[in-house]
């Protein structure tokens, strides 16, 4: 497998394209304050939480509406300039990064709900909403949108990247939770996919292609999602464990036996140290199981009777439970924060992170020989992972004036990587291809499956300026 793009400036990326005058004076006109060429917002919108760089987008608009967001692709399209849709910064794989320069399209003041449907268990947002905000629009209906990637991602955002999380294991991801898409082409045109019907025979699955797409077929502007009702009973519960392995088992056994566990993530030793520093917390410094369950009153203490019993045969101990909204909250809230948590624990370090996804039932044989691969490199790292559907992140923290530790990083991730494909997993179960992975996207679907996905670009994006050089290469 050949590298990942591992250095600071994303190797072999074409040359930036030159953004006529006469197009920022277009969209000057058109946009008026909300377009902006100033140094410090243009560098904001030319970086996101990976370890990757490279120079800012030539300007900034802020979109407002669809129209808005219309306009500034027609005009862009006009002079054959780069577009790169921007919610909250938060992806990971270098996703916003305008390696061909080009125009970043600001989508997070279109942030309104423009329909709540409770009867039907839908709600249709624009695509600039949070996560966080959907959820209390909706809070009053008694209902909830479950994906939780942890950070306050928009929908846009999650729809791109097919973002899924926490709650994975038992509401899916982004795919299947998106009912219908407002998307705006490469030629500044507005179409709509799917409908808020639950399923459809009709014509090709547009709502799948461009969720998961990244930008480089269209933006995003309004999203309708499914609703679930919120559960009659919530129980969190932390088990900490004598090793990393006994924590696999654990987890392997309850998804095998079909208990609809809500929420199973891992920390490792190395992990709840680090949070418990950053959160001012007394979690064991062991690696440690944090699980939800939902349901009925009686169906979510049989699911927890049943999860401890499992743990407590494989050596688990101090279960503890979390049952008020405040100890949920403190819990979640630690998990959430252990990707900051990890950064300050090196001051001036980045994180190289990793987003494989195998089978259950490969999952212990990938995780312990990757945990023995960072253990033997001496590059300090943090793991987690939404382990109920196979998937878990290390992050290796490096320092990015340092080369060797970036090599020794990017080699660790192209092992991991190499592993799971070999165990018929991902590369990504959940961060999206970006810039990062671009490589290891040509090892794990093939050239077919490339050129199909080429085709389909060329077909949809002829100018090729819908967040270009991210996925694959034109």
């Amino acid at each position: 497998m050949s590298p990942a793009h591992s250095h600071a400036q994303p190797a072999n990326a074409p040359l930036r394209r030159p953004v006529p005058q006469a197009l920022l004076t277009a969209l000057k006109i058109r946009f008026g304050v909300n377009c902006s060429t100033a140094l410090v917002l243009r560098e904001q919108h030319g970086r996101d939480e990976s370890a990757l760089a490279a120079p800012p987008p030539d300007a900034v608009v802020f979109a407002e509406s669809t129209a808005d967001v219309a306009d500034a692709v027609r005009l862009a399209s006009e002079h054959g300039v780069p577009v790169i849709p921007f919610g909250v910064g938060s992806s990971l794989e270098g996703h916003l990064l305008a390696v061909q320069g080009g125009i970043s399209i600001d989508l997070s003041r279109m942030n309104q709900v423009l329909s709540v449907n409770a009867e039907d268990l839908t709600v249709t947002v624009q695509a600039g909403m949070t996560r966080k905000q959907v959820n209390e629009a909706v809070k009053d209906t008694g209902l909830f949108f479950p994906i939780d990637p942890g950070a306050d991602a928009t929908l846009g955002g999650m729809c791109a990247t097919r973002a899924s999380g926490t709650n994975a294991v038992r509401y899916g991801t982004m795919r299947e939770n998106v009912l219908a898409l407002e998307v705006v082409t490469a030629n500044g045109e507005v179409i709509r996919t799917g409908t808020r019907a639950r399923k459809s025979s009709a014509g090709y699955d547009l709502t799948r292609l461009m969720v998961g797409s990244e930008g480089t077929l269209g933006v995003i502007t309004e999203v309708t999602i499914k609703l679930y009702p919120l559960p009659e009973a919530i129980s969190a519960a932390v088990c900490s464990f004598p090793s990393i392995e006994a924590a696999m088992r654990t987890t392997i056994q309850t998804i095998q036996m079909g208990v609809p566990i809500a929420r199973v993530e891992l920390i490792d030793a190395h992990t709840v140290r680090m949070v418990n520093r950053h959160s001012k917390l007394t979690l064991r410094e062991e690696p440690m199981l944090l699980m939800e369950f939902h349901g009925s009153p009686s169906s979510v203490k049989e699911q927890a009777q049943t999860v401890q019993e499992i743990a407590t045969d494989l050596g688990g101990n101090a279960f503890e439970w979390a049952t008020t909204p405040e100890e949920r909250t403190r819990l979640w809230t630690a998990r959430h924060n252990a990707y900051f948590a990890a950064i300050q624990s090196k001051p001036g370090c980045r994180a190289i992170s990793t987003d494989t996804c195998v089978p259950i039932s490969r999952l212990a044989d990938c995780l312990l020989d990757s945990v023995a691969e960072a253990d033997a490199s001496g590059i300090p790292y943090f793991l987690v992972g939404h382990v109920g559907d196979g998937n878990f992140h290390f992050g290796y923290l490096i320092d990015p004036d340092i080369p060797q530790e970036r090599e020794i990083a990017e080699q660790l991730n192209q092992q991991l990587v190499a592993r799971a494909l070999s165990m018929q997993g991902t590369c990504s179960g959940e961060h999206g291809v970006g810039l990062h992975k671009m490589d290891f996207l040509i090892t794990e679907a093939g050239a077919g499956a490339i050129a199909m996905m080429r085709a389909i670009k060329h077909a949809l994006d002829p100018q090729n300026i819908m967040n270009p050089g991210k996925i694959f290469k034109f």
